[in-house]
């Protein structure tokens, strides 16, 4: 039993974001945006993308709005809609990487795509996309709310409004964007609210306290706004993974961790991207892609949460030391002279 512990220690570690997801250089003030080049206050973070050349009207065919659908997972979710013929509407902070994916899937899919660049932190943004929505009277069947933000920093090394940042984003967006659109989901039911967390968000991560807390606020919203909307004919699912391989540091840290086993239980976005739209069409509730990921998290989740915290505050606690010792050793081999 407490080797069966043990690895899922590991296991679930190893599905949190990697310290090189987020250098310290790249650290989210929410009263500071200027500084990462978010969009300014005055525009409540959004502006409208590049419009379609087909001259179809906003209303033809059903579509998908995808929050945080540009790279990653998200763009393998936008991929997968895409791919069963629905026009996207997709969200993120940087109009490159809006643009390249409207390419792409235009090209590939021929199916229209249109962009909104927005900080979805920001308490009004909710409202514009909303207006954008409604005013275009566009037939939304799909609402993904993929945006979120992890790290190698959490609580106890992160300020107070990078925190806040941080559940704003992971938890008050979801929350805000599903409500808004309400309405129009509901005019055009049946319609289909995909919500993504993680495997973090089935259990409390002294290492990563904020991260697994707001992904199990985003599971247990899903939980609870799916029993909701029942009687509306809206399903409502969760996408809880484990290790996706969306950057190159996230396949090292992965292999660094757990070896050829990490790298073998790993998947590429378009495959999650794809699992999820298929189960979540399902009306699956939760939905974790790959069987040792299914494994591990039924194992996490029949734990008594005692005994899961005080091993991940174990292996926690060695991850940080081991992290500081090759730190210093770094730092160490840059002083020495050549």
């Amino acid at each position: 039993m407490k080797h069966c512990l043990m690895i899922c220690a590991l296991l679930l570690l190893s599905f949190l974001p990697g310290t090189a997801r987020q250098p310290a250089s790249r650290l989210l003030h929410y009263d500071a945006p200027f500084t990462l080049e978010f969009p300014g206050p005055e525009s409540c973070g959004v502006s409208a993308g590049q419009r379609d050349s087909t001259g179809l009207s906003d209303s033809t065919g059903s579509w998908a709005v995808v929050a945080g659908g540009s790279k990653g997972i998200g763009y393998g979710i936008s991929e997968a809609l895409a791919r069963r013929g629905y026009n996207l509407l997709i969200i993120a902070r940087h109009t490159d990487t809006l643009l390249k994916a409207k390419a792409q899937l235009e090209t590939a899919y021929h199916v229209r795509v249109e962009i909104l660049a927005a900080d979805l932190a920001y308490d009004s943004a909710a409202a514009k996309i909303g207006q954008w929505c409604t005013s275009r009277n566009i037939r939304l069947k799909v609402l993904c709310n993929v945006a979120g933000l992890g790290g190698a920093n959490d609580y106890l090394s992160l300020p107070l409004d990078s925190l806040r940042y941080m559940v704003r984003l992971n938890v008050e967006s979801c929350m805000a964007l599903s409500l808004t659109l309400l309405p129009l989901l509901e005019k055009n039911a049946p319609s289909y609210i995909l919500n993504v967390a993680s495997m973090a968000g089935f259990a409390p991560i002294p290492i990563k306290n904020m991260y697994s807390a707001t992904k199990s606020a985003v599971v247990f919203f899903s939980y609870s706004l799916r029993y909701q909307l029942e009687d509306k004919n809206i399903s409502v699912s969760c996408l809880c993974p484990g290790p996706v391989y969306t950057k190159p540091e996230i396949v090292q840290d992965t292999r660094a961790k757990l070896g050829g086993f990490g790298n073998s239980m790993a998947l590429d976005p378009h495959t999650v991207g794809e699992y999820a739209i298929k189960k979540t069409f399902k009306k699956r509730l939760i939905i974790v892609p790959g069987f040792l990921a299914k494994v591990s998290s039924s194992v996490i989740r029949f734990l008594p949460r005692r005994w899961i915290t005080n091993i991940y505050g174990s292996k926690g606690k060695k991850a940080e030391k081991k992290a500081r010792k090759k730190a210093e050793a770094e730092a160490a081999g840059a002083k020495t002279p050549s």
